[in-house]
C-alpha cells in the first residue's frame, strides 16, 4: 500500500486545509461549546492579510459561568490519583501527536510560522504534557522532625485551586500546555484566555484534552476582550491563582488586579536579552547560536537575543559572518518549503522594527544587511543586522522582530556590566571557550536563564522564568507544579509510649 506524502512535501494549499480543518469557532465552557452573545473577535492570517476566521466574544456572565464550573469541578479533579491525572495527560499527548502536522499547520495560518518551526513548537508544547502525565504520580509530601517528640509532623503538597491562564500569541501551543498540563498535573483546574490573535491552536488543544478524558469544567477556554474576560479572571475569588504570559506592563495591571484577592501569581514578562561572544569563543558556534536563537519565529520571543556584545578584536570577523548567514535566510509564506523567515504578526510589530532601525541610525548605528520592508510587502521584514549605536534602547525594549544590534565591548566587567543594565533578566547568553569564565560570567548575569555556548534554553526539563521586572514563579521542569501547590502542615500528638521513648 502507498505510504501518504510526508507534509513537508505537501503542498501550502494541501497544509492550509489541514491546518483549517482544525479551526474551531467556538469557546470552550464547561464541556459545552458556545458561540458567546458579542460581536466576534476577527482573527487574520498574517502572512496574507486576510481572515481566517471568527473567535467568539463571550459576555462577562459567560466567563463567570466557565469560572463557577472550575470551582465545581476542581474537588473531584482534585482528590483524583496523581497517576490518574497523568493517565489522561498521557492520552492528551497521544492525541496531539496524532494531530501535530495538522495543528502546526494551523500555528502557520494564525501565527505565521514557517511550518517546520512551527512543528516543532508543537512537540516541544506536546513535551510538556509528558512530562507533567509522569510527574502527576510523584507529587509526595514530606515527614518532618518536630523540636520535641511530642508531636510528629506531616506536610502535603495540594492544588491551590481553579486557575486562570492568559497566554500570548507567539507561542500558541506551547504556553497553552506549559500552563495546563502543570495545573492539571496538580489536580488544579484552568479557565484559559488565549491571545485573539491565535486563539484556534488554543481551543484546538482543548478539543483534543476532551478527547483525552479531561472532565467538563477542568478545562474552559474563553475568549473575548481582553478588559472584559481579564477582569472576570482577576477579579473572581473563585480564581486562586493567576499565571501570565506577555507584557510587563500588561503583567503589573494584573498584578494590581489580583491584589485584592491576594491570587497566587506567576508571571512570565518582558525580555531583553543580553548575548556575548568573547574572544575566545568558537565564531562558527556562535554565529549558529545567534541564528537560532535570534531568528527563530521571526525574532518574536521573549528569550531571543535582543542585544548582542561581540569582544573588539573578532568583532569585525563575526559581524562578516553574521551577515552572511543573515542575508542569506529565505523569507517567505510560513507554508511554503524551505523558509526560515514569516511574517510578523501585526502592524504595529513593522512600526515598532522600523523604528529601532531608524533610532539606531540616529545614534550612530549602521545597518550591514537588511533594515527595510521586504518585497513581499504586507507584514514581511527582512531580516536584519545593525552595528554599532547606543545599545541602551535595546536594553529598554524588546524589538520583537528579526533585527540583530551588534555592539563592541573591551573587557569582561565591562559585558557584565553593560549585560546587566537593564530593568530586564529573563534570558541571557554567552559564548566562550574557557570554562571558569562560561562559569563566572554566567553567575554574574542577572537573568532566570543562561544559555553557554548555545541559543536554544527552552525544553521541558529547564526550569524558565526571569528576575527583576521579567517576572516571577518558573515553569516546566521538576520546579514547574510547585506554583500549583500549596503546602499543608498536619501537627500529630504523640502518644504517651512515644514520648517516653
Amino acid at each position: 500500500m502507498a505510504q501518504p506524502p510526508a507534509p513537508e512535501t505537501l503542498a501550502p494549499k494541501a497544509l492550509a486545509k489541514m491546518g483549517a480543518d482544525l479551526i474551531v469557532e467556538q469557546a470552550l465552557v464547561d464541556g459545552r461549546w458556545i458561540s458567546g452573545t458579542g460581536k466576534p473577535i476577527t482573527v487574520e492570517n498574517p502572512a496574507e492579510e486576510t481572515v481566517l476566521g471568527q473567535a467568539p466574544r463571550l459576555s462577562g456572565a459567560e466567563v463567570d459561568t466557565a469560572i463557577t464550573a472550575a470551582a465545581r469541578a476542581f474537588p473531584d479533579w482534585a482528590a483524583r490519583k496523581g497517576q490518574a491525572r497523568g493517565d489522561i495527560l498521557f492520552r492528551w499527548a497521544a492525541l496531539v501527536e496524532a494531530h501535530e502536522e495538522s495543528l502546526a499547520a494551523l500555528i502557520s495560518l494564525e501565527n505565521g510560522k514557517p511550518w517546520k518551526e512551527a512543528l516543532g513548537e508543537v512537540r516541544y508544547a506536546n513535551a510538556f504534557i509528558t512530562w507533567f502525565a509522569g510527574l502527576a504520580g510523584r507529587l509526595d509530601g514530606r515527614t518532618i522532625e518536630s523540636p520535641s517528640n511530642e508531636h510528629l509532623i506531616l506536610s502535603f503538597r495540594e492544588p491551590v485551586g481553579p486557575v486562570a491562564a492568559i497566554t500570548p500569541w507567539n507561542f500558541p501551543a506551547a504556553m497553552v500546555t506549559r500552563k495546563a498540563a502543570a495545573a492539571f498535573c496538580a489536580g488544579c483546574t484552568v479557565v484559559l484566555k488565549p491571545a485573539s490573535a491565535t486563539p484556534f491552536t488554543a481551543l484546538a488543544l482543548a478539543k483534543l484534552a476532551l478527547e483525552a478524558g479531561v472532565p467538563d469544567g477542568v478545562f474552559s477556554v474563553v475568549t473575548g476582550a481582553n478588559n472584559e474576560v481579564g477582569a472576570r479572571l482577576t477579579g473572581s475569588p473563585l480564581i486562586r491563582k493567576l499565571s501570565f504570559t506577555g507584557s510587563t506592563e500588561v503583567g503589573r495591571k494584573l498584578a494590581a488586579d489580583c491584589a485584592p484577592t491576594l491570587k497566587r501569581l506567576s508571571m512570565e514578562l518582558g525580555g531583553a536579552a543580553p548575548l556575548i561572544v568573547f574572544e575566545d569563543a568558537d565564531l562558527d558556534t556562535a554565529v549558529d547560536g545567534v541564528m537560532a536563537g535570534k531568528f527563530r519565529a521571526a525574532g518574536q520571543t521573549c528569550i531571543c537575543p535582543n542585544r548582542l556584545y561581540v569582544q573588539a578584536p573578532i568583532l569585525d570577523a563575526f559581524l562578516e559572518r553574521l551577515t552572511a548567514r543573515v542575508a542569506a535566510l529565505k523569507v517567505g509564506h510560513p507554508l511554503e518549503a524551505g523558509v526560515e523567515i514569516g511574517p510578523l504578526i501585526d502592524p504595529k510589530a513593522l512600526d515598532k522594527v522600523e523604528d529601532h532601525i531608524a533610532r539606531t541610525l540616529d545614534s550612530g548605528g549602521q545597518v550591514l544587511t537588511g533594515g527595510g520592508r521586504h518585497d513581499l510587502g504586507g507584514r514581511f521584514f527582512q531580516p536584519t543586522v545593525l552595528a554599532g549605536g547606543d545599545d541602551r534602547l535595546f536594553a529598554a525594549e524588546e524589538t520583537f522582530g528579526p533585527v540583530a544590534p551588534v555592539f563592541s565591548f573591551k573587557t569582561e566587567d565591562e559585558a557584565l556590566s553593560r549585560a546587566n543594565a537593564s530593568d530586564f533578566g529573563l534570558a541571557a547568553y554567552l559564548f566562550t571557550t574557557d570554562q571558569g569564565r562560561a562559569l563566572r560570567v554566567g553567575r554574574g548575569l542577572e537573568a532566570g536563564i543562561i544559555g553557554v555556548n548555545t541559543g536554544l534554553v527552552s525544553n521541558a526539563a529547564n526550569p524558565f522564568g526571569g528576575v527583576k521586572q521579567s517576572g516571577y514563579g518558573r515553569e516546566g521542569s521538576v520546579y514547574g507544579v510547585d506554583d500549583y501547590l500549596q503546602i499543608k502542615s498536619m501537627t500529630l500528638a504523640l502518644g504517651q509510649a512515644a514520648r517516653d521513648d
